[in-house]
């Protein structure tokens, strides 16, 4: 019988989630990238008999603004490191009445509304593609995030749309009230462009968004507070734990679903003319197409 791949999850998110209780053979693994250092190293470790990737997005001690993300060199690691499946964990802003802070959002839907200052493609150098992003999350590890979610406690919301901004300044009044009328339900900084190279690495993403607050439309609460964050966000460390536990357990390791070749047809570059040093530097995420 032919021996399946190892499963490798990866977790993005703040600090704390790689002091997971459980987790054994922890080790720090740096690596090195084409774009440059990742947001910190890396905590790998095995979990319920899974093995784990850990990165705090914003580096240990919370150091960098959304738009200092080093998301190439972060996606780029995971890839390296054998990742086939990625969860991000995020605190958003909820949008809509019904999502209270301390829910849980799993969106499957994204509207970028950063300043096209942030990396977004792994491509370029001499090699062009186009990945498929009408569908920008993975349905499969979704339903995943749901249902761990659900044996957690947890309120969870699925589906919506995550309005990505720049930051690190939370929006206007104005603007804010402009995002409702999109139809989306949470705001954050740091899913896009995580998810696109995601795609394009032929990861599996999906997304705990933590809902920490009403942004600054909701005419009875109080505008977003940096310590009102906070503290929602320390309240939920122990479920996005838990979510991550359960869904550790109930992925398999075949995957069946379209992020597996993502770039199948994505690559549109006649092989013979791609420089060599692209090649290269990109061999961990198009090898098997060359």
């Amino acid at each position: 019988m032919m021996k399946l791949p190892e499963q490798v999850i990866g977790v993005i998110g703040g600090s704390g989630l790689y002091e997971m209780e459980g987790l054994t053979d922890v080790q720090q693994v740096e690596i090195q990238t084409p774009f440059g250092d990742p947001s910190d190293a890396f905590i790998t470790g095995v979990l319920d008999g899974v093995r784990l990737v850990f990165l705090p997005r914003h580096g240990r001690g919370h150091r960098l603004l959304p738009s200092e993300v080093n998301y190439r060199a972060n996606i780029y690691g995971m890839k390296k490191l054998g990742v086939t499946r990625l969860v991000s964990v995020s605190a958003v802003g909820s949008m809509r009445e019904e999502i209270e802070p301390g829910h849980i959002v799993i969106p499957d839907q994204f509207i970028d509304r950063t300043n096209a200052t942030r990396a977004n493609t792994f491509f370029g150098n001499g090699i062009v593609a186009h990945v498929q992003f009408a569908n920008p999350v993975c349905c499969d590890l979704s339903a995943v995030l749901e249902d761990a979610s659900r044996k957690a406690g947890a309120r969870v919301h699925r589906g919506g749309t995550y309005l990505c901004m720049e930051g690190p300044a939370f929006s206007t009044k104005a603007e804010s009230l402009l995002y409702r009328t999109f139809g989306v339900s949470v705001i954050g900084m740091t899913n896009i462009p995580e998810a696109k190279l995601a795609r394009e690495a032929e990861i599996c993403y999906g997304v705990i968004a933590l809902a920490t607050d009403y942004d600054c439309w909701h005419e009875t609460h109080d505008d977003v507070s940096v310590d009102a964050i906070l503290a929602i966000i320390k309240q939920n460390v122990a479920m996005a734990k838990t979510i991550i536990r359960n869904a550790v357990g109930s992925l398999g390791t075949e995957r069946k679903c379209p992020c597996v070749d993502a770039l199948r047809y994505a690559i549109i570059t006649d092989r013979s003319v791609i420089p060599e040093n692209t090649k290269s530097d990109l061999e961990p995420i198009i090898g098997k197409y060359l």
